[in-house]
């Protein structure tokens, strides 16, 4: 299923907006939906690298602490919320990463490196005494998770989640720019057209983009946490620095990187999930599969794309709940 002509990026966002002038916020829905399920929830602000991002921890359970890093870079942490429910069980903890969401958004564009990025998740995890976690990360999350164990960081992980996931740009974009070949209607010539005469940021080439996104990036009506993160992409210093104009076209600081030859310095029992229209292809996670040093298995959930915690949350909880079992 794809997305409705209404639920297009643009319109979107103007909903996110509507629900938040309404009241609605998606702070206030995510903590009564918190209430609901029994899990207790705690919010706050820590210092890192360049400045102070915004944590919420939800559930006080005796499993290991989950700990959630989004996907963008700038995509903040709303669109992960339906796994609150995993916090009945055990600590969840969820954080909007430097540049985007409710933590500080400096202007210095040097900031936004993958090198900060991994230092941040140390000072997360110092400053909410995270010394046992199991560590979760979707797209760029995963990118982040992967490169912050491949140097060492990894005391006190004892397992590890990789959602939409890959070891490589390079690899992801080979993927996707082959995603992009299959569209009908020319669509892949139309947009690399528009790239090349400098046009990325034009209603044009962002109409083009989402049809690339309903069927890749997310294949049902978008959640009002889903929505949120498309405002804090669309607004997100982080997502034009280190990403670029779009999904498919990631030519900013993380364009070269590449952790292949490294995957075998992660020693975690790890689960990789993926949907079967993900953006990110199945070769991406693959790969990661393979290269593991530890037990790995990977997912592939039907009907789903990139946001398949979006799509299909249920169902994506319940496999997440029977890999950490009694951890």
């Amino acid at each position: 299923m794809t997305l409705k002509p209404e639920w297009t990026r643009r319109t979107a966002l103007q909903a996110a907006a509507g629900v938040a002038v309404g009241g609605l916020t998606t702070t206030g829905k995510a903590f009564a939906f918190a209430t609901r399920s029994g899990a207790p929830a705690e919010e706050g602000y820590a210092a890192v690298p360049g400045g102070k991002i915004y944590w919420r921890k939800v559930g006080s359970g005796p499993g290991t602490p989950l700990l959630l890093l989004h996907g963008g870079p700038g995509a903040a942490h709303n669109y992960l919320l339906s796994m609150a429910a995993l916090g009945e069980g055990r600590p969840v903890i969820f954080y909007d990463q430097l540049g985007c969401g409710k933590a500080d958004a400096p202007s210095d564009e040097g900031l936004y490196t993958i090198q900060r990025s991994v230092d941040e998740l140390d000072a997360v995890r110092a400053a909410l005494g995270l010394d046992r976690v199991v560590l979760f990360g979707h797209s760029w999350g995963s990118v982040l998770a992967i490169e912050y164990l491949c140097q060492g960081r990894g005391q006190g992980v004892e397992k590890l989640i990789l959602a939409g996931a890959l070891a490589s740009v390079p690899q992801c974009s080979a993927g996707m720019q082959r995603l992009l070949a299959a569209m009908p209607d020319g669509l892949a010539g139309k947009i690399h057209a528009l790239e090349e005469q400098g046009r990325t940021g034009t209603p044009e080439y962002a109409a083009l983009a989402q049809t690339f996104y309903d069927r890749h990036l997310l294949r049902v009506p978008p959640t009002p946490d889903a929505l949120a993160t498309f405002q804090s992409l669309a607004a997100s210093v982080a997502y034009r620095v280190m990403n670029g104009p779009s999904e498919f076209n990631i030519v900013g600081v993380i364009k070269d990187w590449d952790r292949r030859a490294d995957l075998a310095a992660i020693t975690q029992d790890t689960l990789i999930t993926t949907g079967e229209f993900d953006e990110i292809t199945l070769d991406c996670h693959e790969t990661i599969r393979d290269g593991i040093g530890s037990r790995a298995q990977l997912a592939v959930m039907t009907g789903c794309s990139h946001l398949t915690m979006v799509e299909k949350p249920q169902q994506y909880n319940a496999l997440i709940g029977g890999f950490l079992g009694g951890s």
